[in-house]
């Protein structure tokens, strides 16, 4: 990743989809992104900025899912790879691959995803728990799209606390 340049998260916000308009229950916003041909939704209360070209300074001796550290206006964010994380291949980096930096009980983080997709209402009320046997721990519930596909709720507290 070479030179600076970021655009907000909330660019890509003419692709929102409400699900239930009519409903009157909770709603909070996520964005998606896909890693590994897997959909995941982040809140958008925990996302500063997506950043599509940045250098990242190596660090030695850490977990190979950790790329690195940015200068980010002179915060120091800790970059690391989702796609390693979640114990994935390692694959090369693309046009859409980005980093989405969060902010999560004000301790930063960016994480390298393959490509972000949109930004969903997403009522409480439709989110269902990952089941038992299958429960990937950086997952904290999913939701089912009108398009059939499944979104994982990315668990945001429990990357910062095992990363």
């Amino acid at each position: 990743m070479s030179a600076e340049s970021t655009r907000t998260a909330m660019d890509g916000a003419d692709n929102l989809t409400d699900f239930n308009s009519d409903s009157t229950e909770a709603m909070e916003r996520y964005l998606t992104f896909r890693t590994d041909n897997l959909i995941f939704g982040v809140s958008t209360n925990y996302i500063i900025e997506i950043i599509t070209n940045h250098v990242i300074t190596a660090m030695p001796m850490m977990p190979n899912y950790v790329k690195g550290i940015i200068n980010l206006r002179g915060q120091i964010v800790p970059i690391i790879d989702i796609r390693l994380r979640l114990g994935k291949p390692a694959i090369e980096y693309t046009s859409t691959t980005c980093v989405i930096v969060l902010n999560v009980d004000s301790v930063f983080i960016g994480i390298i995803v393959d490509a972000v997709e949109q930004v969903l209402d997403i009522d409480y009320s439709r989110i269902s728990s990952v089941p038992a046997s299958n429960r990937e721990e950086l997952v904290s519930g999913m939701i089912s799209m009108p398009d059939n596909k499944v979104v994982l709720l990315l668990d945001c507290e429990t990357l910062v606390n095992n990363s």
